[in-house]
């Protein structure tokens, strides 16, 4: 028997061949994966938590997950020992012992996701599992200005699926940076927390505005009105990674004025 520790590790994932993270029976989840792997190397996972439960088809480059076990293994070893049973699809980049009051999800002050979009007359058959595909112009001024609208502290009943009775709707959202290079455009958002589904469908009503299907003056109204039905539609799940999870003081952007006014992958 080994001593008990409580764990936090970053994990990477390609989410394409997966039903989501949670655990769901007779279906193939990261958080069933990543269980087994700790139960084989490192011991019986207790407490199992992770910061942010994506969907079906949504990748990671830095979910954390926090859980106990009794083990032997070393802190340095942990990451290796997961990495050599766990499938090609997901990989421990870091896992280290930590303080038991930390937790994966409540510990954290903020998400920050990006979303891709391949933007070009044709699709590509390298990208379409990492990307969204759009083969219309995308005005991407007017995506920001809509982007802008959406900072602070609001209700965004109008951008959640499938709420659950009296779930509460507000959010804090700090940053939300689009920016093109050549045929790639990406969004990036981060939030103190999201609503199930809230990320794609912001970028969904973003795609619509770029497209010139509605003008981001609307963005205030669809906040105010707290209808799902009158938002964009919910954005392909491929094109969507988590990209960072922050813990202790959160990082304030402030607006997007142009292109070159954040730092599109600075942590």
């Amino acid at each position: 028997m080994g001593r008990l520790v409580h764990v936090r590790a970053v994990v990477e994932y390609d989410g394409t061949d997966f039903s989501g993270f949670q655990r769901q029976r007779h279906a193939r989840t990261v958080q069933e994966v990543l269980e087994e792997a700790i139960a084989k190397r490192l011991g019986q996972p207790l407490h199992f938590a992770c910061a942010g439960r994506t969907d079906a088809g949504v990748h990671a480059l830095g979910q954390v997950v926090s859980f106990d076990c009794e083990t032997r293994v070393p802190s340095e070893r942990m990451a290796v020992a997961l990495n050599s049973v766990l499938p090609p699809d997901v990989c421990v980049k870091q896992a280290e012992e930590v303080d038991p009051s930390f937790h994966a999800r409540y510990s954290a002050s903020s998400r920050v996701y990006l979303y891709v979009i391949l933007n070009r007359s044709t699709p590509s058959a390298l990208l379409h599992r990492y990307s969204a595909f759009c083969s219309a112009p995308l005005d991407v001024e007017a995506m920001r200005k809509a982007g802008n609208c959406l900072l602070g502290e609001h209700d965004f009943a109008s951008f959640a699926n499938e709420l659950l009775p009296g779930e509460p709707t507000a959010r804090e959202l700090m940053a939300c940076h689009i920016r093109r290079r050549g045929e790639l455009v990406t969004i990036r958002v981060e939030a103190n927390a999201f609503l199930r589904g809230m990320v794609r469908t912001i970028v969904g009503t973003l795609m619509e505005i770029g497209k010139g299907k509605r003008a981001w003056e609307d963005v205030p109204c669809l906040l105010a009105a707290r209808d799902r039905r009158l938002a964009g539609p919910t954005a392909p799940p491929q094109g969507l990674f988590l990209l960072h999870v922050r813990y202790g003081q959160r990082k304030r952007y402030g607006e997007q004025k142009d292109k070159d006014s954040c730092e599109e992958y600075g942590e």
